[in-house]
């Protein structure tokens, strides 16, 4: 067994091997010790192999998915090792082999994985004159996508698709795999690195396996031909997926040629800043998808996210889903179409998923007769279109469901079959006779030994002998000892009890060998007819494919068509002309919660960016809401590009391709990169990559060095902006001297986020004023945030002290004298009240208006 077992770890040395041996999974020597420790599971010995003690650990079969889920989650990859063979078919231990490899990029299964999240696998091919190939898909949805691109957009790229593994060549330079390692270690790359042999990443392999699995002669269809480098990564792309699986994948069947012009540019700052799939703290809620995200399936959510993080810079599918929002809405007060389709949308299974499972042999019966019910809802959707839209009308054309295929399900499969395959229970009665009568043996064994030992006691004249049957001895006639000389000749002793024998007759053992083997034979058979019932599955699966992308684009569709009512959005215009033009724009997220915990109403605001007013300079408090405005604009723009209403009442909008954002303040120990490092490093790839259709977020640019400095920077930084790279930009500061751009400059203006002083008190308004703010009011921040009396009156000492000397033309103030003394400073209103009291002279009713008044001021 130990040779069994090291033959096939040969073939998988850099992965962890699960070994069945009955109703475990083994693990041996060092992988072992490795899933032990990752694990927390027992580490023993048993017995030798080469003189050396064999160190195992093992874990149920039945509780495997726990236990590969949490391996996957840390980055490690599996082979599955099940027995094959039939046990005691020949000599030696039972013939096993890896079935399946399963690893982070190429995750199937349900457990495993996510309704709302992708598994996606990417090979990136270090080619020749510094241009690299990638190739990537999602093995659960059979699209090859292929790119190519410069050495240094690599990082771009992988930002771009998230993948959840990368494989590379062994082949690569040095300097191209410290590349990797370095987005790895930075958090553009969040997932394992896999090296794969040289040879696999070959442009030929790569080229005539796309062909293949398209069944074209040539690439000129999908505009992939001349993408030597990406076919070099599709080579190794297909060869490890098919590894993994242990089969070709049937049910990949199309390609797609990524340009880097062909989406709007969100840079992972970008996506982070903006909340969008995760909030700063990593958590899944509440961000943007969250508050998008009410699809009735998974396949749904998965199509929403891609439209959500993938926006095209050409708007003919947002127009597109837009007008097919609009009709699903309805133009009448009563219901709209969304309500009816989403009614029957809600408990289709996935069948993206489940399709990808029958094409790899994977599927199980539960799926089957899931993808059964939701083929059978699909006919009746196909046949509900009312909507004049032709978007529409071409999905509810896709939502026919194959021919014969539901016919085949519903014979084939139980209503209610057992979870795997190995339990029986699988195939429906009916479907095959020679099951059936299996089947049947099983079935009526307990009438044929009642009648048995109703015949026998009748003949023998023993009435107390039982027919009876265990797993040890199978069936047999139990007689008491006193009865034992009333046996027939034709009994023959099977065992003998202290008080008691029991037996067995011919027509006994005749009936045990058939029903002993019926179950077995029947096991048999029903995998066999589950094989049959998948052979005739798969010329159904491109089909399938189409149905299940067009009820997750239904799906999408009449999701965003509920929240533009339910949250009150409306369809933005695109125009030709460079323009930003919202009116009255809110930021979702923060508009929801405010809903949810009562808080208030949002306080919205326009914006007003165009050929003329390229920059908005905006000053104000702190926690006035100068984040929230900018953010909520680039939501806007983000929403409107993707296709969806946006939160505003009108809202206008040109060519965008690229969304930037400097926005806060984190520093990047582990990379000896400091809080002002990471702030120039992402404000220099903004000035570098901004164009003048692109939406650029800055905020509190320069606050990371010292005063000159910053200012120096951020000014220079403005002025870049304006003058070159002529984006539409929001840039909020602290600094008023920049202030003094647009006097000097005729594309940007000044606004400022309204506050009212009242005494030592502040209010903030949250709207957006044209102009300068007069102050930062600052130190009544702080204050709200608690900071003791005596440094608040110390800080308005300094900042008097500064503003006097600021207006004399003087720069040197003692920071650190203490500020004079004010004989009512230190005095509260509380200590004041207290003082005026004179509790011998108050009446028992003056006491207790007295301590009315004190809490009444020490709330305040």
């Amino acid at each position: 067994m130990m040779q069994q077992y090291l033959g096939l770890k040969a073939q998988h040395p850099d992965t962890l091997v699960f070994y069945r041996m009955g109703d475990f999974y083994e693990l041996f020597y060092e992988d072992a010790e490795k899933a032990a420790r990752l694990l927390d599971i027992t580490l023993t010995q048993r017995g030798q192999s080469g003189g050396q003690p064999v160190v195992m650990a093992g874990v149920p079969f039945h509780a495997l998915e726990n236990y590969l889920g949490r391996l996957i989650r840390m980055g490690e990859s599996v082979a599955i090792c099940e027995q094959v063979g039939e046990v005691g078919a020949a000599k030696g231990p039972v013939e096993r082999k890896v079935v399946r490899v399963v690893t982070p990029g190429t995750l199937t299964d349900s457990e495993l994985l996510s309704d709302k999240a992708e598994a996606m696998l990417l090979a990136v091919h270090q080619g020749a004159r510094a241009r690299c190939g990638l190739a990537w898909m999602s093995v659960t949805q059979g699209i090859v996508h292929l790119a190519e691109c410069a050495h240094d957009e690599v990082g771009a790229w992988l930002a771009r698709v998230s993948p959840s593994e990368v494989i590379y060549s062994a082949g690569t330079t040095e300097r191209f795999e410290q590349q990797l390692q370095a987005l790895r270690q930075n958090g553009t790359l969040a997932c394992p690195l896999s090296l794969r042999p040289d040879w696999q990443f070959d442009a030929a392999l790569g080229e005539r396996k796309l062909l293949e699995y398209l069944q074209a002669s040539s690439l000129a269809a999908w505009n992939a031909e001349a993408l030597p480098h990406a076919h070099a990564a599709a080579a190794a792309l297909l060869s490890y997926a098919e590894h993994t699986q242990g089969r070709a994948l049937t049910h990949v069947q199309s390609v797609r040629v990524q340009q880097s012009d062909e989406l709007i540019a969100l840079p992972l700052a970008t996506r982070r800043n903006l909340e969008l799939v995760r909030t700063l703290r990593g958590e899944e809620a509440p961000t943007l998808f969250s508050l998008l995200d009410t699809c009735m399936t998974g396949m749904g959510s998965r199509l929403l996210k891609s439209w959500l993080l993938e926006p095209r810079r050409d708007r003919t599918d947002a127009r597109q889903r837009l007008a097919a929002t609009a009709a699903l809405r309805g133009t009448g007060a009563g219901a709209g179409p969304w309500q009816v389709l989403r009614a029957e949308l809600r408990g289709v299974s996935d069948v993206e998923r489940i399709t990808a499972r029958i094409a790899l042999r994977q599927v199980r019966p539960r799926e089957l007769v899931g993808l059964c019910k939701t083929l059978q809802k699909a006919e009746l959707l196909a046949q509900a279109n009312q909507a004049p839209d032709p978007f529409l009308t071409q999905i509810f054309e896709e939502l026919q469901p194959p021919v014969d295929c539901s016919t085949l399900l519903r014979a084939a499969i139980d209503e209610e079959p057992s979870a795997l395959v190995r339990d029986g229970g699988v195939i429906a009665a009916g479907f095959d006779a020679e099951l059936d009568e299996l089947r049947g043996i099983q079935t009526h064994c307990d009438d044929f030994l009642l009648d048995l030992e109703t015949r026998e006691r009748a003949r023998t004249g023993i009435p107390n002998l039982r027919v009876q049957f265990n797993k040890v001895h199978g069936f047999y006639i139990e007689v008491t000892s006193s009865h034992t000389s009333r046996v027939p000749e034709d009994y023959r002793r099977r065992q003998t009890l202290k008080n008691a024998e029991r037996f067995i007759t011919p027509e006994l053992k005749a009936f045990e060998d058939k029903a002993l083997s019926a179950q077995e034979r029947g096991l048999a058979r029903e995998k066999w007819l589950y094989e049959q019932v998948l052979d005739q599955l798969q010329p159904h699966v491109p089909a399938l494919t189409r149905l299940a992308r067009a009820l997750a684009t239904l799906d999408v569709l009449c999701t965003l068509a509920e929240r533009s009512l339910t949250l009150n959005w409306c369809a933005p215009q695109f125009v030709a002309e460079p323009c930003i033009d919202i009116e009255a724009g809110r930021h979702p997220v923060v508009e929801a919660r405010l809903a949810e915990t009562s808080s208030g109403a949002f306080i919205p605001n326009h914006t007003r960016l165009n050929a003329n007013t390229r920059m908005q300079v905006i000053t104000g408090p702190n926690m006035g809401g100068k984040s929230t405005y900018m953010r909520q604009v680039a939501l806007i723009v983000l929403l409107a590009s993707m296709g969806s209403h946006v939160p505003a009442t009108a809202c206008r909008l040109g060519p965008i391709d690229a969304i930037h954002t400097r926005i806060g303040a984190a520093d990047d120990l582990a990379n000896a990169q400091s809080t002002f490092m990471l702030e120039m490093t992402e404000a220099a790839q903004i000035l570098h990559a901004a164009t003048p259709h692109s939406l650029v977020l800055m905020d509190e640019i320069g606050r990371g060095t010292s005063t000159f400095d910053g200012l120096a920077l951020a000014s220079g930084i403005a002025t870049h902006l304006h003058d070159r790279t002529r984006a539409f930009t929001l840039f909020a500061t602290h600094y008023f001297e920049l202030t003094e751009l647009s006097a000097r400059h005729q594309h940007a203006m000044n606004v400022h986020v309204g506050a009212t002083e009242t005494g030592s008190s502040i209010a903030f308004l949250h709207e957006i004023q044209p102009g300068p703010a007069s102050r930062s009011y600052g130190i009544h921040v702080a204050k709200l945030a608690g900071v003791p009396g005596p440094v608040l009156s110390h800080a308005r000492h300094t900042l008097a002290a500064l503003e006097e000397r600021a207006g004399e033309g003087q720069a040197q103030v003692d920071l650190f004298a203490p500020p004079p003394e004010d004989p009512a400073a230190g005095v509260s209103a509380v200590e004041a009240a207290l003082e005026a009291i004179h509790p011998d002279a108050l009446s028992p009713r003056e006491a207790l208006d007295a301590l009315y008044q004190l809490k009444r001021l020490a709330q305040q």
